[in-house]
């Protein structure tokens, strides 16, 4: 669902700031966190999502 569609209401993606600001995070499940970064692809027009960390709402903020 991230790659289909990052804002996808499900995922409630949100900006992150603090140490991770410029990054950007997801929910999946009840208590699992993807943080990630859009990257600007050379080879197609839509960015490429970078994985940062996945785990825990603990364990990546």
């Amino acid at each position: 669902r991230l790659q289909e569609n990052p804002f996808a209401p499900q995922l409630a993606t949100h900006k992150l700031r603090g140490k991770l600001a410029g990054s950007w995070a997801c929910s999946v499940g009840y208590d699992l966190r993807i943080v990630f970064d859009f990257v600007k692809s050379a080879s197609q027009p839509e960015d490429d999502i970078l994985l940062l960390e996945i785990g825990t709402h603990d364990e990546v903020y």
